[in-house]
Formats: structure tokens, C-alpha cells, sequence
């Protein structure tokens, strides 16, 4: 693979889960890291912060014609923000575009309508809901800016202080519910964010599958989480996605054989993160 150089990265949305992940290891490998937020911070030693609305136009385009960053990695979403998620990725690639910056957007599974077959790299989006279809229309504004992007298509994101985990706590106390239809493949946000890294210095362009081996419900996680915490699963709280009244996609199979080929950083399933 062909590798392009610089060590300045700027982290959009690194207030973030993942984006918080992707600053500390950034940091530790040597880059220089600057991450913005919105609201709340990013408590990463060595990380410049800079507060930035991604729906801003202008102030995305100023801050990154100040920092002129060698490298972008945009992971900022709100699942009920079309303006976020969709307007805030093109302000950002335009303006990565303009400063000559390599771009990496993470976006998603939900892109898909979900079948039994797995998805491929390429397959274009066919989102059957709101935030499916608002990371469609991200991938399609970050490609026609700037076609030499990598858009890396991930999963449910796991790990220590994840929104997936806090889930499924809850519902095995009994607070919420996890949907036993939806499958998806899940990944550790320690191998994502080691990925992202490896990934920034190629020429790669395009859609990318990057998540784990396995194919798993939402409900087998919390069933593993329960194995792992000692725990009865007995009295976890399981719907399917049809008893919700919800209209979103049911099974999502990411082929992330290409990423595993290319990659030194070792994606590994569910059944090794809870073990």
C-alpha cells in the first residue's frame, strides 16, 4: 500500500467514544494530535482541544485552514441529527479537501437495509431509516468532495464505557431491552481505533468494511456481558424489532475480509472480547 506522510491529525469528534480511542493511541504512535468537541471534553494527555459546531460551515473551514492538518479523521454523529451526521461530514471533507488533508470518515452499518447474505466493501447504501439514511448521504457528500477519502464502514462499537455495554447492564437489571433480531458484527473500539491509524497513511480510497468476525444479535451480547460478569442471563430483557414497532434494519453482515488481509491490527470477534 502506498503511505503518505505528516504527523499532524486532527480528530473530529473527539469527545467521542471512539474518537477519545483514537486520540490517546494517536498520541502514544507519535502524531500531534488537535481533537475537537461540541459539548463536554477530551481528557487525553498531549491532545490540543478546540470546541467546534460541525454544522458551522465557515468555523469548520477556519479551523482547519489554521491548523492545516496532514491528516482527518471524522467521527462526529448524533443518530437524530441529520445536520451533524450528514451536513457536518461534507463541511468537514470540503474543508480537509481544500488544506490538502487525508481523510478517514467512519461511518456505518445502518446504511444498510440488513438481508442474510453479508454486505461487501462496495455495496452501495440502501437505508431503510432517519439515521441509516442520513450516514448515506455522509458517504455520498465525503465521496464527491473528495474522492480519494476512506470511508470506513464499522459496526456496534464495544468496550469499557461503550453505549453498547451500558445497554445491555441496564437490561439485565431490568431497565431496558436489547432486540434479539437485529444482528450485527462487533467490535472493540481498541481495534477500531488501531485500524483507523493504520489505515491513515495509505492511498486507500473508498468504502471499507472494518468490524469483527462474528455475527451476533444485540441480546447475545448481553448474554455474553453476563457470562463474563457472573451473572444469570436468565432475566435479560429481550424485543424483537417488529414488537417495538420499529422499522429498521434487521440483519447487518459486514465482510470485513478485505480490511483483515490488509491490516496488521487483528480484529477480534466478540467471543475473544468477553472471554
Amino acid at each position: 500500500m502506498a503511505q503518505r506522510g505528516g504527523t499532524r491529525l486532527l480528530v473530529v469528534g473527539g469527545s467521542g467514544f471512539l474518537g477519545g480511542e483514537v486520540c490517546r493511541q494517536a498520541v502514544t504512535a507519535g502524531w500531534r494530535v488537535v481533537a475537537t468537541c461540541h459539548a463536554g471534553g477530551v481528557r487525553v494527555p498531549g491532545v490540543t482541544v478546540r470546541r467546534l459546531d460541525v454544522t458551522d460551515r465557515a468555523a469548520v473551514r477556519a479551523l482547519l485552514t489554521e491548523v492545516r492538518p496532514d491528516a482527518v479523521v471524522g467521527t462526529p454523529y448524533r443518530v437524530d441529527d441529520w445536520a451533524v451526521t450528514a451536513d457536518g461530514a461534507a463541511y468537514v471533507a470540503s474543508a480537509a479537501a481544500e488544506v490538502g488533508a487525508r481523510l478517514v470518515h467512519l461511518s456505518s452499518d445502518a446504511l444498510h437495509a440488513g438481508r442474510p447474505a453479508p454486505y461487501a466493501d462496495d455495496e452501495p447504501p440502501t437505508p431503510v431509516y432517519p439515521y441509516g439514511a442520513a450516514k448515506a448521504a455522509a458517504e455520498t457528500a465525503v465521496r464527491a468532495v473528495d474522492p480519494g477519502a476512506l470511508l470506513v464502514r464499522t459496526s456496534l462499537i464495544l468496550g469499557e464505557g461503550s453505549k453498547q455495554l451500558q445497554r445491555c447492564r441496564d437490561a439485565l437489571a431490568g431497565r431496558a431491552t436489547l432486540f434479539s433480531d437485529e444482528i450485527r458484527c462487533p467490535i472493540d473500539v481498541t481495534d477500531l481505533a488501531a485500524a483507523v491509524l493504520e489505515l491513515l497513511p495509505t492511498d486507500l480510497a473508498g468504502p471499507l468494511n472494518v468490524a469483527g468476525p462474528d455475527q451476533v444479535s444485540r441480546a447475545d451480547v448481553g448474554r455474553l456481558l453476563a457470562r463474563r460478569l457472573g451473572v444469570d442471563p436468565a432475566g435479560l430483557r429481550t424485543i424483537t424489532t417488529a414488537a417495538a414497532g420499529l422499522h429498521r434494519p434487521i440483519e447487518v453482515r459486514l465482510d470485513s475480509a478485505r480490511a483483515t488481509g490488509l491490516l496488521r491490527t487483528r480484529l477480534r470477534g466478540v467471543a475473544e472480547l468477553f472471554a
